[in-house]
């Protein structure tokens, strides 16, 4: 199982890149990741990433690439050139974009991690039967992850509660990053499938995703080391 010392990925979700900085600065890379998603990215750009690497933190590049194959590979290609750690690319996207992505990334060294979204968080049954999705949304992670897993990809975004079915399917060193994680007490937000970070990482969780918890805390700090405390438990039991 692919698992790490820093399990907690802090989704900087500002408007503003000082925004972004000042929350950063008020966390410790030694004990966890951040995710620069689309609105930051869209705000900032690539200034954003570098900003957050000159204080020594290991970035997930969250955009999520979705279009057709050269593009996506291309993209893939800038953000390891930009230094990412992580990036992600839309498992919808299909079997050629994804296997496009995969060599584009392929040799390079210090390479990114390359890791498809399955079924958005925020989504349910009903949902995606809306959208012409004839399956459960746990069946369509599956799907998708085991198409991405055949592509050469590193692992899948999912939700908690797809954690376990993954690990009984897919290659144990797989990685799973899992959002949708909210400590015990904590608001659920526009989060739909979530669980607590033991729950998380005891089902086989590689990286946990958490956003508010942290970002809102009065000691964000001591909200990722709590957070990380939970994970450490979790696999001593």
């Amino acid at each position: 199982m692919n698992r790490t010392d820093r399990p907690v990925i802090v989704a900087l979700d500002f408007d503003t890149l000082d925004g972004a900085l000042a929350l950063a600065d008020r966390l410790d890379p030694a004990t966890c990741r951040v995710k620069v998603g689309k609105e930051l990215f869209t705000r900032a750009g690539p200034a954003a990433v570098r900003a957050l690497g000159t204080r020594g933190f290991e970035v997930f590049l969250d955009l999520k690439f979705h279009d057709i194959p050269n593009t996506v590979a291309g993209a893939c290609r800038a953000a390891a050139d930009l230094g990412c750690w992580m990036v992600n690319v839309h498992a919808g996207g299909g079997r050629a974009m994804m296997t496009a992505a995969a060599a584009a990334l392929a040799g390079q060294a210090g390479r990114p991690l390359l890791i498809a979204v399955t079924v958005l968080t925020s989504l349910d049954d009903l949902a995606l039967g809306e959208v012409g999705v004839d399956a459960t949304a746990g069946d369509q992670v599956v799907r998708l992850a085991t198409l991405a897993e055949s592509c050469g990809l590193d692992g899948v975004v999912c939700s908690p509660l797809e954690i376990a079915p993954l690990r009984g399917c897919l290659d144990p060193g797989f990685t799973l990053v899992t959002p949708g994680v909210r400590p015990a007490g904590a608001a659920q937000d526009d989060q739909v499938r979530i669980a607590t970070p033991g729950s998380a990482i005891a089902a086989g969780a590689s990286y946990l995703v958490v956003g508010r918890p942290v970002t809102r805390a009065a000691d964000p700090a001591a909200a990722v080391l709590a957070i990380d405390a939970e994970c450490r438990e979790a696999r001593r039991a």
